[in-house]
């Protein structure tokens, strides 16, 4: 995540979320499959945040996949602790309260996570975030959260296949960099406690680092930035999921696609949140597009390798990586940057 602060005017003064019916991005006919993209391009430029209907994920499979979140969630802290994310090799596992830290904040987000990443099993591409993922023992969990993720990176497929769409580039342009992405799901938990630090945020306002995000609220809280600077809320809308642009497809797209600012406010009631963090592979480059910069178009935004961004962010941000880095156990890829020098921040200052 990076941290964001203004408003982005080249978002519309927007008041809810634009809702796009991605049922054409699975057709056999290429104009409806155009059709499709060129809504969700409009969506995406216009809000950078979107609901999406017509995903094809079934209700059932989504139903068991809550359920043995709800049930891990539920154990007591010893017990989920047995699978805390700072035993994995691939950042993976039980996130307990107060492990991250964002920005410097001096009061804790108001979360528990569990972490699930692409299971990498074949030892010459392992990195840092990309390798064999920790699972608990609780009985079916692993069955049923794998093949929620299986349903959500396919759609995250048709996505890039839609936005490549969107900007006028060949369908696959994306998915070509699209093999062995260290895409991540988190399982998020907001236990709600009325007599809890007022100041406590779900989590506070961000914007993603990924290329996009795939999101499935069970409860309000979720809040948006519009163009205008002002924060509007995201009801829950039955049958979708919420689609957020991150700071990767901004740089790919060259500005096209814009980064929103969204936050979750301190919950009246319990609440999960489940969130796919859509990326390309490990070692891509992210960088403008050359195809985008045509007719003396400059380049935006700096080059970074994809993995080596996402874990020094992330070493910077969870406790028991920064316990490593301080140790000595560990160390930052070459020519890492501070959190927030990437995406928006850079952008208000250019």
């Amino acid at each position: 995540m990076s941290e964001v602060s203004t408003a982005t005017p080249t978002h519309a003064a927007f008041q809810s979320l634009p809702v796009v019916d991605v049922t054409g991005l699975r057709s056999d006919n290429p104009a409806l499959r155009q059709q499709a993209a060129a809504a969700l391009g409009d969506a995406a430029r216009r809000a950078g945040f979107l609901y999406i209907t017509g995903h094809g994920i079934s209700s059932d499979l989504i139903q068991r996949f809550r359920q043995r979140a709800a049930e891990f969630f539920a154990q007591d802290h010893g017990v989920k602790m047995q699978s805390y994310i700072g035993y994995s090799r691939n950042h993976s596992g039980y996130v307990p309260e107060g492990e991250e830290q964002l920005y410097g904040s001096v009061v804790p987000d108001r979360k528990e996570a569990y972490d699930v990443n692409f299971d990498m099993r074949d030892p010459a591409h392992e990195r840092p975030m990309l390798g064999p993922n920790q699972w608990p023992a609780l009985p079916g969990f692993k069955a049923d959260v794998e093949s929620y993720y299986s349903a959500v990176f396919e759609l995250g497929n048709q996505l890039f296949r839609g936005f490549a769409l969107a900007l006028g580039l060949p369908e696959d342009r994306f998915l070509r960099l699209v093999n062995r992405p260290p895409t991540q799901l988190r399982l998020i938990h907001y236990p709600h406690d009325a007599k809890s630090n007022p100041a406590a945020a779900g989590i506070g306002a961000h914007t993603d680092y990924e290329c996009f995000t795939i999101l499935l609220p069970t409860a309000p809280g979720l809040e948006v930035m519009n163009g205008a600077g002002q924060w509007i809320d995201v009801p829950l809308l039955e049958g979708a999921f919420v689609i957020n642009i991150g700071d990767m497809l901004e740089i790919l797209s060259n500005g096209a696609f814009v980064a929103t600012a969204h936050r979750v406010r301190k919950v009246g009631q319990e609440r999960y949140a489940f969130p796919m963090f859509c990326n390309v592979d490990y070692d891509v480059v992210i960088e403008p597009l050359a195809e985008l910069l045509v007719d003396g178009t400059s380049p935006r935004y700096s080059p970074q390798v994809c993995g080596d961004h996402l874990f020094a962010q992330t070493a910077q941000t969870f406790a028991y990586l920064k316990r490593r880095l301080a140790a000595g156990e560990i160390t930052l890829p070459k020519g890492s940057l501070g959190l927030s020098s990437f995406g928006p921040k850079v952008r208000a200052r250019s």
